[in-house]
């Protein structure tokens, strides 16, 4: 029994993403960092002064000590304030970062979240993505740590401004174990404790504060040699400390006439600290406008403040540009600010003289209007805040968000009640729109919370804070969490608001999105319905928010399958999108790609092709040609090409489209995911399994650290992984695979999801390919039946069902329930997706394999001829299906005998699939197998035994050595073997396929029937009888019980064993007669 591989329909499923309201359109967006990867991380603030003086044997010490420990070296650098502690940790820094090629780290412990920072450090330096599964912001810093990049090499971390025990306390909990990392801190604490090694930085000597002020004067300058006694004094009033030096001599700078007599008689006497008395003399200096700006600086969080919201802020309080750029001027050379290197237009404040301006501040009758405005332009920034970020919306705003936190933390009592949730929002955006799900949800909590407390329990903005942390639970698939937050917030809003409100639309249309992604569309109709209603009514017919709202019901009905819905809802939004954003508008790009991929399911490539190309270019021409809606589009028609099997243009689209979301978004986001998972679905059709595998792993990976373990995406990428492996013939790792996707669905999205039907059809095909036919049958039933329930009888998945469910049928030979079911999804399919459409013509194979197996070959024909047809016009000559139409064809007419026809459509068949899929494919194969079983059968055994043998090979090579293809090949090449009396070498295959066969398939099997069966052939051809009655026994056992009495294969079976046993028979019948003849002959010899 020679096997020949004919149309198994299979092919690759692929989610069509992008639209605005596009079910599980995920548009939250992690940056990348722009700094090379190839350099270590490195975030140190400051450039270092000009002027270093007297610390140098402090630099060798500190970096002895840092080196000499086994575990991570913890040293501090402990001092009063205006030492130079944080002087020393940057020159040190700067100096030694040599030392340190693990890269360098700076961390400001003043912050509020210390662990925050370490984690956007990791993001934003070395592109790392932390897990969502690590739950507080402790774990988080952990992990990134433990997963540092670069992985060789000695790390820096310095800790800057450890102020009181709670800080450190803190601290200590988020910092390095591991001895790669050296620890710097600077502090104003001793005694931190036996893990902590100190270094206590004294003030400058007299002769080292002598020498900088010099260096701070100028070499020109020759007040210090003039007055050599009074500038000893001037250093020792200072106490010789190194920030008291550098604003004094900024203040002598000023004035190259005064003295050092006179700046040391304007110096009070030392009833307070002498640093004290010198930000006193400098702030004295100050003109009005610009001790504003100061006390306004002392607001800012301790962080880098660029100038540009500094001025920001000022036209608040009507201030003038050209004081606010004198006051700058003024406060940086005097040292009152720092510049920030490689930061234009960035400063940072002294912690010490930040104190001062604080004070200063609390002493002023308008504290409170610098206050609001402060809060005020943050607001407007948050305000601005888009949901879904891009790499250059975050870099313009990333440097703002400490001192948005500082309002949301300090300031909110000044706050506006009207933007009071505002400040909230846009943290919130400002983390979720990069994934950062963990460090989102306290500020949506918080807002909610503050909120509640401020304007109390009925007001519409606790309604929305509700609704935003409802948004962000539905994007991390946290759909029990979510659900009755929307709940809340429609009620809420309905009994403040009224019924006849635009924000009860939007609750209307925000939980119809969640029942839609759930897949509980009788739950999310009515809500759609009633949003575009209430648009309508209260918005006018011509509003875009009407236009979202068609856009989003014609998106339900296309999940649906209900095409002929979905496409005048599209028309109508695209229309009126059209008609009030005008023709190049986002919104508009957005409407073509959503009819596009409609027309796509549908198969309509002709129009298909020509919107998405539309989408594409007014995407580039509006956002640029980096944007993710850009990626999305390329995506999109990479999946056309893709799917018609025009695979050299679909794979350069995947790739940039891949490029640019990794640029654009970061590394770990769920589009990059999505970009790799279509990427291995290419490269899995065209047999390039090696390929596919570790981009299958990657998206699946991706997707569990970023949306966590329990999430659809998740599940998707669990099935097209066993999806892989069930092709590769790898059950045992397939299996689990697709009962992890089937729990997974069930718990995350109900038992009643059309998802779940696909997992269930998924894994019945496993079993059917395995044989174990009792398996499969129920599971196609339950898809079958659940598709038909959530999705009404006529679907197109329904129509695959149908199909699956008749080519199980058809492989058992139960031909009277395999034909009605091959019947009702081709009419299925071509009342709902046309007579022209790919899945028409799959049908139409599939009908046609069914009368080829039943010998009907007169009616096999011309479904076959119509098939080959469909798929030429509709995909073109070039394409795998094409191939896969010739090859059946071929199998028609070589089971006639017709093999002056077989053999051309076969090489053509095989030709085809080398261009296509290139020559290293199961397709190709397959080919060379079939056209290899033609000359087997012709006699062409020199032409058919280097096929086999290329066949063997080649399967061998891409499935591995245990794959069910491996065993059908060793099989014929034994037949082959066999036919040619090489009995010697024919036996050894056919064992190897049995047990090959046994291992992969179970003991009852078809194919191990057949093995069965042919290796009893071979013994019953040697008179080997008693071997080969057990294995005919054995082989009738299986196909009566998996193939019924009546089947082809049962009735060859039995035949053959009743031959077998008929030649006993009379063998015996010989022998015996010849044992009388003998004992005849005896007796006569006895007469003689």
């Amino acid at each position: 029994m020679n096997q020949s591989n004919q149309d198994n329909a299979k092919g690759w499923q692929t989610q069509v993403d992008g639209g605005t309201a596009y079910v599980g359109d995920i548009s939250i967006h992690n940056y990348l960092t722009q700094q090379l990867q190839s350099s270590p991380p490195n975030n140190i603030p400051y450039r270092g002064v000009a002027h270093f003086v007297g610390r140098d044997e402090k630099l060798v010490e500190l970096h002895k000590k840092l080196l000499q420990n086994d575990n991570a070296a913890i040293l501090a650098v402990a001092a009063m304030g205006g030492i130079g502690k944080t002087e020393l940790a940057t020159q040190y820094a700067q100096r030694y970062k040599v030392n340190y090629p693990g890269g360098l780290c700076w961390l400001n412990a003043r912050k509020p979240d210390l662990a925050a920072e370490i984690v956007q450090f990791a993001q934003f330096y070395m592109k790392l993505e932390v897990p969502q599964t690590l739950l507080t912001s402790q774990e988080q810093a952990k992990w990134c740590w433990h997963n540092w990049q670069p992985q060789a090499g000695l790390i820096l971390v310095v800790l800057d401004n450890v102020d009181d025990l709670t800080n450190w306390e803190n601290s200590r909990q988020v910092l390095p174990t591991d001895n790669r990392f050296c620890i710097l801190m600077t502090t104003r604490l001793r005694n931190l404790g036996s893990t902590v090694q100190q270094i206590t930085l004294d003030e400058l000597s007299p002769n080292d504060a002598l020498n900088l002020l010099i260096a701070l004067l100028g070499e020109n300058d020759q007040r210090v040699q003039r007055e050599p006694q009074t500038a000893a004094n001037l250093c020792k009033w200072l106490g010789y400390l190194p920030l008291g030096l550098q604003l004094v001599g900024a203040y002598l700078a000023e004035d190259p006439n005064l003295s050092l007599a006179e700046i040391l008689q304007r110096l009070p006497a030392p009833q307070k600290s002498q640093l004290e008395a010198v930000f006193e003399l400098s702030w004295q200096q100050l003109n009005y406008m610009t001790q504003r700006v100061g006390e306004l600086l002392s607001l800012f969080a301790p962080d880098i403040i660029p100038w540009q919201l500094v001025e920001s802020i000022s036209q608040q309080l009507n201030l003038a540009k050209a004081d606010v750029d004198e006051a700058r001027k003024q406060l940086y050379q005097r040292h009152l600010i720092q510049s920030v290197a490689e930061r234009e237009s960035c400063y940072k404040i002294h912690p010490l003289i930040k104190e001062f301006l604080q004070g200063k501040l609390v002493r002023l009758n308008t504290a409170d209007d610098l206050k609001k405005a402060f809060a005020a332009a943050l607001v407007k920034i948050a305000q601005k805040i888009p949901e879904s970020l891009t790499l250059e919306d975050i870099k313009s705003v990333q440097l703002t968000i400490p001192h948005l936190t500082e309002v949301a933390q300090n300031m909110i009592d000044v706050v506006e009640d009207e933007n009071l949730i505002l400040v909230f929002v846009g943290l919130g955006k400002f983390y979720q729109g990069q994934g950062l799900y963990t460090l989102a949800a306290p500020w949506y909590e918080q807002g909610l919370s503050t909120v509640q407390t401020r304007l109390g329990e009925a007001h519409p903005d606790v309604a929305t804070s509700l609704n935003d942390l409802a948004g962000l639970y539905n994007f991390q698939g946290r759909y029990d969490q979510a659900k009755p937050l929307y709940l809340q917030a429609l009620e809420l809003r309905k009994r403040l608001l009224g019924e006849a409100h635009p924000d009860v639309a939007t609750s209307l249309n925000d939980l119809a999105g969640l029942y839609n992604f759930q897949g509980r569309y009788d739950q999310a109709k009515p809500l759609y319905l009633q949003a575009l209603e209430l648009r309508k009514r209260l918005l006018g017919e011509a509003h875009p928010d009407v236009a979202t709202s068609l856009n989003d019901l014609a998106n339900l009905y296309y999940s649906q399958g209900r095409y002929n819905q979905a496409e005048p809802l599209y028309l109508q939004a695209l229309e009126l999108r059209k008609r009030l954003l005008g023709e190049a508008h986002p919104d508009v790009a957005t409407s073509l790609n959503d009819l596009a991929n409609l027309y796509y399911s549908q198969g309509r490539y002709n129009q298909t092709e020509p919107l998405y190309l539309k989408a594409l270019e007014l995407r580039k021409r509006l956002l640029g040609d980096a944007h993710p809606d850009v990626a999305t589009s390329m995506n999109n028609l990479a999946n056309l090409y893709y799917f018609q099997g025009r695979y050299d243009q679909a794979k350069p689209l995947y790739l940039q489209a891949l490029e640019l979301r990794k640029r654009l978004l970061g590394e770990a986001h769920p589009d990059v995911a999505t970009s790799l998972n279509d990427l291995a679905g290419l490269y899995y059709s065209q047999g390039h399994y090696n390929q596919a595998e570790p981009l299958f792993l990657q998206a699946l990976e991706l997707r569990k650290h970023l949306l966590g373990d329990a999430h659809p995406d998740v599940a998707t990428s669990l099935n097209d992984l066993a999806n892989l492996y069930n092709s590769q013939g790898r059950y045992d790792q397939a299996e689990p695979l697709y009962l992890q996707a089937l729990e997974l669905r069930k718990r995350l999205l109900g038992d009643a999801h059309p998802n779940v039907a696909t997992s269930l059809n998924d894994l019945a095909g496993l079993y059917n390919f395995q044989g174990s036919y009792d398996q499969a049958e129920p599971l196609y039933l339950q898809a079958l039946e659940r598709r038909k329930r959530l999705l009404g009888d006529a679907h197109p998945d329904v129509a695959t069902s149908l199909n699956d469910l008749a080519g199980l049928y058809n492989f058992q030979r139960r031909y009277d329930q395999a034909k009605p079911l091959y019947l009702q999804a081709l009419e299925l399919r071509k009342r709902l997706l046309g007579e022209a459409h790919p899945d028409v013509a799959t049908s139409l194979n599939d009908l046609a394999n069914l009368y080829y197996s039943q010998g009907r070959y007169d009616q096999a024909e011309p479904l076959f001829l119509q098939t080959l047809e469909l798929r030429k016009r509709l995909l073109g000559d070039a394409h795998p299906h094409v191939a896969t139409s010739l090859n059946d064809q071929a199998n028609l007419y070589y089971s006639q005998e017709r093999y002056d026809q077989a053999e051309p459509l076969y090489l053509k068949a095989l030709e085809l699939y080398k261009r296509l899929l290139g020559e290293a494919h199961p397709d190709v194969a397959t080919g060379m197998n079939n056209l290899a079983n033609l000359y087997y059968f012709q006699g062409r055994y020199d032409q058919a035994e280097p096929l086999y043998l290329q066949a063997l090979e080649l399967r061998k090579r891409l499935l591995g050595d245990a794959h069910p293809d491996v065993a059908t090949s060793l099989n014929n090449l034994a037949n082959l073997y066999y036919s040619q009396g090489r009995y010697e070498q024919a036996e050894p295959l056919f064992l190897q396929a049995l047990e090959l066969r046994k291992r992969l398939l179970g003991e009852a099997h078809p194919d191990v029937a057949t093995n069965l069966n042919d290796l009893a052939n071979l013994y019953y051809s040697q008179g080997h009888y008693d071997q080969a009655e057990p294995l005919f026994l054995q082989a009738l056992e299986i196909c009566q019980q998996v193939l019924r009495v009546n089947h082809p294969n049962t009735v060859t079976v039995r035949e053959n064993l009743e031959n077998l046993q008929a030649q006993k028979s009379a063998s015996r019948k010989v022998k015996n007669n010849a044992n009388n003849n003998s004992l005849w002959e005896k007796f006569l010899g006895l007469f003689k």
